[in-house]
């Protein structure tokens, strides 16, 4: 299936994965009483995280995600990966580490999660995530770093 400007988007492939993040989330809350949020299990894995999860379920959890991502991939035929430079990446990893402890949380558990229970919390910082991500495309593309072409 192919959209009109977007030739490269997989309409179904985004469903079936959206499909399965939301029945992950609903399984994890639902089995272990625990948002599946992936900031959360991951300071619980390196223990700065609180209560909740086992810190071998977060270990668990938080290797699965590259894991399934390279499961996938295999299974797709493989993919080229692209990677910004080292620099971009520990300041971008630095800045959203930032972001999950002012925001209390990350996209994963405010976005799927908090919004699916419709938390008030969740529903302003996904608008705010949103909003921010929009802006910023935005402003790459005036400044002419074409973000989408």
């Amino acid at each position: 299936m192919m959209l009109p400007g977007f030739p490269q988007a997989a309409p179904l492939a985004g469903l079936a994965g959206g499909v399965l993040i939301g029945l992950a989330a609903a399984v994890m809350l639902l089995g272990l009483g625990r948002i599946a949020g992936v900031s959360g299990l991951a300071a619980k894995a390196i223990g700065l995280g609180g209560s909740g999860i086992a810190r071998s379920g977060a270990w668990m959890f938080v290797l699965g995600l590259p894991l399934g991502a390279l499961v996938v991939s295999l299974l797709a035929g493989g993919t080229e990966p692209r990677f910004a430079g080292p620099l971009t990446l520990a300041v971008a990893g630095l800045l959203v580490g930032i972001g999950t402890r002012l925001g209390s949380g990350c996209t994963s558990g405010h976005g799927v999660c908090g919004v699916s229970r419709l938390s008030p919390r969740s529903l302003v910082a996904t608008l705010t995530f949103m909003a921010a991500g929009i802006a910023t495309v935005a402003i790459m593309n005036a400044m002419g770093l074409e973000v989408l072409s």
